[in-house]
């Protein structure tokens, strides 16, 4: 009887995170009258089974990018030293453009000492890093607010970005896949970061390692423009990697 209860439950779960996008594990305990540990071993199988993505505290689709706040805590000593590799290729003086992102975010915080910048970002939270820096002219690219990037993404961001002349564009990506192009988790975010990445004289995209081992649904359309990609390591026997080595300049950051 339990067996079929659970199945029953898993069923309703996965029903209710179609509807909503997201869940959570209190959320669920509540609605099914089970202890929270019951619903995290549920939610396990269900990750394991490739249904759901598991994040902090509930669950996601496979198709909707874990929040801004959950990736930050992912791989903090890879991300931090991208964004000092990043930084390093920034002169005083210079127009760059900074997609939203917590790898993108470290580039901001790496970025304090520097002077007579002129930033964009559609990234609040790097926005606000930047504000405090009185040497640092931070132009924050309008339209919609994204609440799970905490970043503006549609026409008018876009809008914004063609006004501009770049020196160095830098973006995140939500995966590289098997033939080592850049994908993402929606239409309009590709779009975005395509133009982004065509703003830019020079223009790179900043992955950690762990964007090898993910697949995204929607291609980022990139060109000539892209200087190439700053990671932190390459993992062993990733299809992805040889394939992004065929098609990009690598630049690794050491930790």
């Amino acid at each position: 009887m339990s067996r079929s209860l659970a199945v029953d439950r898993h069923g309703k779960i996965l029903q209710r995170l179609e509807s909503k996008g997201t869940v959570s594990v209190a959320d669920l305990a509540e609605r099914f009258d089970v202890s929270m540990e019951t619903i995290r071993r549920d939610l396990k199988l269900l990750a394991d089974q490739r249904r759901l993505h598991m994040v902090h505290g509930g669950a996601t689709t496979l198709d909707v990018e874990p929040s801004l706040s959950r990736r930050a805590i992912d791989n903090q000593k890879g991300k931090l030293a991208i964004g000092r590799k990043a930084a390093d290729l920034v002169k005083d003086g210079m127009v760059i453009l900074i997609d939203s992102g917590s790898t993108t975010l470290a580039l901001a915080e790496a970025l304090i000492n520097h002077n007579h910048l002129t930033v964009l970002t559609n990234s609040l939270p790097i926005a606000l890093v930047l504000t405090r820096t009185k040497s640092i002219k931070t132009v924050i690219l309008g339209g919609e607010i994204e609440p799970n990037d905490e970043a503006s993404f549609g026409l008018d961001a876009m809008e914004i970005v063609r006004k501009f002349r770049v020196d160095l564009a830098f973006i995140g990506a939500g995966g590289i896949s098997y033939d080592g192009e850049f994908t993402d988790y929606s239409r309009i975010a590709a779009e975005q970061r395509a133009l982004m990445l065509a703003a830019g004289q020079r223009a790179f995209v900043l992955a950690d390692h762990t964007k090898f081992s993910k697949r995204t649904p929607v291609r980022i359309p990139t060109t000539t423009a892209l200087t190439g990609l700053i990671t932190d390591r390459l993992p062993n026997n990733e299809p992805s990697v040889k394939a992004a080595k065929r098609r990009w300049p690598i630049i690794l950051a050491s930790a």
